[in-house]
């Protein structure tokens, strides 16, 4: 049945409201009060009505997708914050302090995102576009600093906070567009956020439409990072902007740029419903080609036969699977993370599972400083144990797709966990 209801947002402001409230234990709601006090945590009622399995809600991957545990804080973290709560004393002012406390302690920008990502010009730097590699620029729309829902996992959580500090997001000058009319060597714009989609089309037009206009032929794919077919694909049904939408989407394709909607697919539950398949169709029929990606996640979806299953969804609706990532050193990682060991091992049982069609997917993968790092195997070279490993894209683009191995280490969960092997160095240490 296609899901055809206003959107209903539920916060910690509001969470008492939503109808299957009275589901969760209390050391769950206590949990999702806690830790939704450092954590941003929102989520809808198409979710809650069609992807949550209320009657097994401890062990539901979609529920663990959207609500806090307890445990996605440590003992001390979660002591900490519950106590700030817990005092009459506290005002909002030291509830928020312990919160913002918390969150220095849990790496809020991995991989250099505010500094090392940033590009100048005119010697000042450009709001909310990153330049990590010489061919792609990412974007980050003011408008659209938001989601349909919030992912637990999510290592984009400093942008839902509140603290502008943490913030990336672009200036009303739209700087960036001068930018990237000035830099030839940029192919692909990735418009991310937060969700792009959570913009209406005159917004989302805003900062598509000057990619097409003269003097932006350098620009030839043009990609949109989104949740929305997951987390509300009435965007593109039966929304009363759905069929902009989906006009903007074809006035890319028709422009003669190629259009890739990244989808952040995380189980295959997120694609059963009715809606979801026909907002697929619909974008397809655009013209624009949907890509999926999604970390390796415990408690989500640390299992090779949830990919397998997935991804052979994924290619029946003509999706194309992209990456498997691993998840980033930020947030709860201690409480998603798997070892990079187990991560390898459940991506190799899964793609032994599906036909060539599906085996597009690149992974185990880590966004890290220097690029992104591909576990390709583990391996034994005169005796030595060791990690295989290979730069699928590099801010060095002289390194990409340069094999180099790591000592093997079981606990190793983030490059930054392995040292090089066989007296070498890593090709970016060189």
């Amino acid at each position: 049945m296609i899901f055809n209801e206003r959107m209903k947002l539920y916060t910690l402001g509001n969470i008492s409201k939503l109808p299957q409230y009275d589901k969760l234990s209390d050391e769950m709601k206590e949990g999702l009060k806690v830790v939704g006090s450092v954590l941003p945590f929102r989520v809808n009622n198409y979710v809650t009505e069609n992807l949550i399995d209320w009657d097994n809600v401890e062990t539901d991957p979609i529920f663990r997708l959207t609500f806090m545990d307890k445990k996605m804080l440590s003992e001390d973290q979660y002591n900490k914050m519950k106590s700030a709560l817990d005092a009459e004393m506290s005002s909002p002012a030291d509830i928020k302090a312990v919160a913002n406390e918390v969150r220095q302690e849990l790496n809020p920008h991995p991989a250099g995102q505010l500094e090392a990502n940033v590009p100048k010009l005119d010697n000042e730097p450009v709001p909310g576009l990153q330049h990590k590699y010489r061919e792609t620029a990412l974007i980050f729309p003011s408008q659209g600093q938001q989601c349909h829902s919030y992912c637990t996992f999510c290592f984009r959580w400093p942008q839902f906070i509140g603290d502008a500090s943490l913030k990336f997001a672009t200036d009303q000058a739209k700087t960036f567009v001068k930018y990237l009319r000035e830099h030839k060597e940029i192919t692909d714009v990735l418009i991310t956020g937060g969700d792009p989609m959570i913009m209406n089309s005159k917004a989302l037009a805003l900062y598509i439409e000057p990619l097409l206009e003269e003097g932006m032929e350098h620009i030839q794919n043009i990609r949109i990072g989104s949740k929305s077919l997951s987390y509300w694909p009435s965007k593109f049904v039966n929304d009363a902007d759905a069929e902009n939408i989906l006009g903007l989407f074809r006035k890319v394709v028709d422009s003669g740029k190629h259009l890739a909607f990244m989808a952040h697919l995380n189980h295959w539950r997120e694609i059963t419903t009715e809606t979801a398949h026909v907002a697929i169709k619909n974008i397809r029929a655009t013209g624009a080609q949907i890509r999926t990606q999604s970390p390796i996640i415990k408690h989500i979806n640390d299992d090779a036969d949830v990919w397998a299953r997935m991804w052979k969804e994924q290619v029946r609706l003509g999706l194309i699977p992209y990456y498997m990532f691993v998840e980033r050193d930020t947030g709860p990682q201690h409480y998603f993370g798997l070892s990079l060991e187990r991560a390898l091992t459940i991506y190799q049982d899964a793609i032994r599972q599906v036909s060539g069609l599906a085996r597009t997917v690149r992974g185990p993968s880590m966004s890290a400083h220097p690029g992104k790092v591909c576990i390709e195997g583990i391996t034994e070279i005169n005796g030595e144990k060791a990690f295989m490993l290979n730069m699928l894209q590099a801010r060095n683009p002289e390194i990409v797709k340069a094999p180099f191995f790591a000592k093997y280490n079981p606990d190793a969960e983030w490059l930054g966990d392995l040292e090089p092997a066989f007296a070498e160095k890593f090709p970016f240490d060189l």
